[in-house]
């Protein structure tokens, strides 16, 4: 298949329900909106076993490049939804960052100082690559199917609080109406989420009175490949700017505008044009690629879960793009989300799990909004004491360490700490801070039974009992006797020592830098237990079979005390477009 996404568009197909006036039981799970959230989603639980509906009203991928920062974990997440690869192959790889305050620099970061890592802190890459990429590999799962230009113009939620509780979807297509029935459905369908609207609920949260300028440039240029962010710079005096580059020579420019912008003026190359000469000088050769004018919003629902219907991505929460905490959340929605939904549907764990779904990434919403709100007020203050302080933090950062701390031009996406979370299981050893319960894993180079490989893809898919040094036959054993229960479970030792011999069932790892043992705190016997989407839900100092049997229920909400919330009452009326 041509690369070129950008200009691709798929084909409408009639359906089983237009064809059957009743087409049998209802979809386990359907997700509306084929961006990158309803994407991860839908192949993650494909991957999980569940047969999924994705319907989306469009037949292109997005228009622009749009999101184009995607982070370290974000790329681990698609490693494991087995499209990583081609994604880190095209995007342009970075981890450093300056600032500067006219022209001069007065700070520079470093997102990822150490070695030991498979995946960059971040790469850069369109989102019509990102969407390209998984589309391709959604196509490669029979029990995932893609509806094209299949419109969700009404929704009804039936049987609430019922085993046969199930959502049923108006949907137009070009032959007409029918009704999709699902026992779930995941709205990912963006910031102005029709299904939202149809189920009469809102966002709420804050708008920034200003006006950003978003410039996509093709151009050669000798700019190093780093994010570089402009205060008061001479060629656009008293705002601010933000360089990114992109893959196939194309250039990110995003320029302040202010709030008296008229945004329709602005995208006009007159306006454009001189714009980018300023920063490239007169005599600079480009293109534009895209334009669009914006205003930064942070808000979300109030509850991502309403009865049998998860709101994810920007259909659930928006922040303003400094930080690059939209898409890259958005994907850690759809994460959290796709195994709890999988262990429902197989009966592995109770509807109540997925209210912890709601409470995870509604704080994970929360931190992110909280991040995103301060960079936007330092970058474009609105108070005369804000102001104050953000000309005071920048010429002291000139000379001072302390100072350049305080510089905000966007505290960039990391993955939020679920140290709160009723699945975790709370320590009872000793063990650093670092990889507490909540947190997800990080990775580390190790070698196993195919050569130099890394951590990360050893753990994903289901839960894993990650156990540390030479295991004693009788823990051994007792962990053997665990994956023959009820909940899969997978075994991974990681040795410092030459490899162990390799015994059936179970991955053996030689830690041969001990960068493992070090980043997860572990000593031989140390044992840790990891959730599905590869956060860490408890971990000891000697193996506890009865404990790691409580903890795993616990994390699967099969113990009293890990439901966090009733489900949101369920529409009883069908709401109509």
């Amino acid at each position: 298949m041509s690369n070129d996404y950008q200009n691709q568009s798929f084909e409408y197909q009639p359906c089983r329900e237009q064809r059957q006036a009743h087409a049998g039981k209802p979809h386990p799970v359907i997700v509306v909106g084929a961006g990158p959230v309803g994407l991860a989603t839908a192949i993650d639980l494909a991957q999980h076993g569940v047969p999924v509906v994705l319907v989306d009203d469009d037949c292109t991928l997005s228009s622009g490049s749009r999101a184009i920062c995607f982070a370290k974990r974000t790329l681990d997440v698609f490693d494991r939804l087995g499209c990583g690869e081609p994604m880190v192959d095209k995007g342009v790889r970075w981890h450093v960052g300056k600032v500067f305050v006219r022209d001069e620099q007065v700070y520079t970061f470093d997102l990822l100082p150490e070695a030991g890592h498979q995946r960059p802190a971040f790469i850069n890459l369109q989102q019509y690559y990102v969407e390209g990429f998984l589309l391709d590999r959604a196509r490669q799962l029979p029990n995932l199917e893609i509806r094209w230009k299949h419109k969700v113009t009404g929704i009804e939620q039936r049987h609430a609080g019922t085993p046969d509780a199930a959502v049923v979807l108006s949907v137009d297509t070009p032959d007409g109406p029918y009704a999709l029935t699902g026992r779930y459905v995941v709205a990912a369908d963006g910031s102005r989420s029709p299904l939202r609207n149809l189920l009469g609920l809102d966002s709420k949260g804050r708008t920034f009175k200003d006006r950003f300028l978003i410039a996509d440039v093709k151009m050669e240029a000798e700019f190093p490949t780093e994010r570089w962010f402009w205060f008061d710079p001479p060629f656009h005096p008293n705002q601010s700017v933000l360089l990114h580059r992109q893959p196939d020579n194309v250039w990110r420019i995003d320029f302040q505008l202010g709030w008296d912008a008229d945004p329709v003026l602005e995208k006009t190359p007159e306006r454009v044009i001189p714009r980018v000469q300023a920063l490239l000088g007169p005599n600079a050769k480009f293109e534009l690629e895209w334009v669009s004018v914006y205003t930064f919003s942070c808000l979300r629902m109030d509850s991502f879960r309403h009865g049998h219907v998860l709101f994810a991505g920007d259909s659930a929460h928006g922040v303003s793009p400094f930080g690059a905490r939209g898409a890259n959340s958005g994907v850690q929605d759809a994460e959290n989300l796709a195994w709890k939904l999988a262990y429902v549907i197989q009966g592995r764990a109770p509807d109540s799990l997925l209210d912890t779904y709601a409470s995870e990434r509604e704080y994970a919403a929360d931190e992110n909004i909280r991040n995103s709100t301060r960079s936007t007020d330092f970058i474009t203050p609105k108070s005369a004491v804000s102001k104050v302080f953000r000309d005071a933090v920048l010429a002291l950062s000139k000379k001072h360490a302390f100072a350049r701390q305080l510089v905000n031009s966007g505290r960039l996406s990391l993955p939020s700490v679920l140290r709160d979370s009723t699945l975790n299981t709370p320590d009872t050893d000793d063990f650093a801070a670092a990889m507490e319960p909540g947190t997800a894993c990080v990775d580390a180079p190790v070698r196993g039974a195919q050569g130099q490989g890394w951590l990360l893809p050893q753990l994903g898919g289901q839960f894993t009992a990650l156990l540390f040094g030479t295991p004693d036959a009788d823990s051994l054993a007792a962990l053997q006797r665990l994956q023959q229960g009820t909940l899969p479970l997978r075994l991974v030792v990681v040795s410092a020592d030459a490899m162990p011999a390799a015994s059936p069932g179970i991955a053996v790892l030689h830690d041969a830098e001990g960068l493992a043992a070090q980043r997860y705190d572990a000593r031989p016997g140390t044992l840790y237990l990891i959730r599905p989407d590869q956060h860490v839900c408890a971990r000891w100092r000697q193996v506890d079979i009865a404990a790691v049997q409580q903890a795993m229920s616990r994390a699967t909400g099969n113990l009293p005390g890990t439901q966090t919330s009733a489900p949101a009452a369920q529409a009883a009326a069908p709401v109509a477009a």
